[in-house]
């Protein structure tokens, strides 16, 4: 098997994957099978299956034998078993990705890629915030005179669904955990260039609209900062105030801004929290559709305590039983844990839980001590994936999971000391 061949082929595979989530999920997917079975193929070519002595591959294998057990209690089988068999494909991904991005000089090839690919994102998301539209006329409230269903929400090229923000919140500490990764001798000049960057991106998640990304990727920000030694006590403090300004500025300048920020946000949050009134809160939280999906969530999980619906089953229980006013019928409860805990109850909530805190957590002490940023970047997203409260999309949504996933093999690929295939 000729190697140079071979490795063009995985860059052009993994170069790939940013623009497949924008093109569409079935571009993505077949990218990601293609990458999960060419891997296969290989592995199985070499015969070497030392990996699957690792723990964190026990780990994962744990997590996929408990996804097929879900689906065999779930309300509805087929249902869940499509959901939870496809999720195997994330397995295998984590594999390829830290067999391949063990490989500096193939990694910086395909981070080019990608970087290219995000800035080209981030810059329509400017261009939309300006015009109205993007550049392929997406985000225009009206077109031929029929009102867009997202026409006055920022999309860039998600035509659909107002999740451009969450893209490149899922994207952005990859790229400049990257940046401060391959630059070891880091000038002042470089490292303040860097930290633009990083406001540029940052800002144009705020632009997005989408209030939920906009806390995670802010919070990531801070803590990404926090715990980067380029950056001294005063810099560090500096650069919160400079944030905090430009995100103030920001709130009280765009309309659009004041609207999805102040108004729907931000105000309902603070007359809950001001009023003594219970009538006066429940008349808020009643307008408010996320605590409406949470208290459905919450009625859900009380009904299946133990094992809950079975995962993506949600939408069958709440949509069948409608007559039933504390449902919402919806395809999950827009929020992480209350979706654990309807779609798999306590038990799966707690092992879900313990399943991927150890395969987070128990990295951080090495993490920090390595100085590896491209690793950090990646930990803070995964961490401030699971504040409470915060509404979210479907965690095992494909969409979603593939983020995930890229995040998280990401951080273990690009360790000496976390690497499956270089340490057991």
């Amino acid at each position: 098997m000729n190697s140079k061949i071979l490795n063009s082929y995985f860059l052009i595979l993994f170069s790939f994957i940013p623009a497949s989530i924008i093109i569409g999920p079935a571009i993505s997917l077949f990218n990601i099978l293609l990458i999960d079975i060419s891997f296969i193929f290989l592995i199985l070519f070499k015969k070497d299956l030392k990996f699957l002595s690792n723990k964190t591959v026990k780990i994962i294998i744990l997590l996929c034998l408990y996804l097929i057990f879900n689906s065999i209690i779930a309300q509805d089988f087929s249902m869940s078993a499509y959901r939870n068999l496809g999720f195997i494909r994330f397995g295998i991904l984590f594999l390829a990705l830290n067999y391949f991005f063990e490989d500096r000089g193939f990694l910086k090839k395909i981070f080019l890629v990608w970087m290219i690919t995000i800035s080209i994102v981030i810059l329509d998301i400017y261009f939309e915030s300006v015009t109205g539209t993007n550049v392929l006329g997406y985000g225009t409230e009206y077109i031929n005179g029929i009102r867009q269903p997202n026409g006055n929400r920022v999309v860039s090229f998600f035509k659909d669904e107002p999740i451009v923000g969450g893209y490149i919140y899922g994207f952005y500490l990859i790229i400049i955990g990257y940046l401060f990764f391959f630059n070891k001798g880091i000038t002042n000049k470089y490292k303040y260039i860097i930290f633009i960057f990083s406001i540029f991106f940052l800002t144009a998640i705020i632009l997005t609209g989408e209030r939920s990304n906009t806390i995670k990727a802010i919070s990531s920000f801070f803590l990404f900062y926090l715990f980067n030694d380029y950056f001294k006590l005063k810099e560090k403090i500096l650069s919160i105030l400079l944030l905090t300004l430009i995100i103030v500025f920001m709130l009280n300048t765009f309309d659009y801004l004041k609207l999805r920020y102040n108004s729907q946000f931000f105000k309902p949050m603070i007359s809950i929290l001001q009023s003594s009134d219970e009538i006066s809160n429940d008349k808020v939280a009643s307008e408010n559709l996320y605590i409406a999906l949470y208290q459905s969530g919450f009625e859900v999980f009380k009904k299946n305590k133990f094992f809950g619906v079975g995962n993506k089953n949600y939408r069958l229980e709440t949509c069948s039983n409608e007559k039933n006013h504390k449902y919402v019928c919806n395809t999950h409860p827009h929020q992480l844990y209350f979706e654990f805990l309807a779609e798999h109850g306590i038990v799966g909530t707690v092992f879900l839980i313990l399943i991927l805190f150890s395969l987070i957590f128990s990295k951080i002490k090495i993490i920090l001590g390595s100085k590896n940023y491209l690793q950090l970047g990646c930990l803070t997203f995964l961490l401030t994936s699971f504040i409470p409260l915060l509404p979210s999309g479907a965690f095992f949504a494909d969409y979603n999971l593939t983020i995930f996933w890229i995040n998280l093999s990401i951080m273990y690929a690009v360790g000496n000391k976390t690497n499956v295939f270089r340490f057991n």
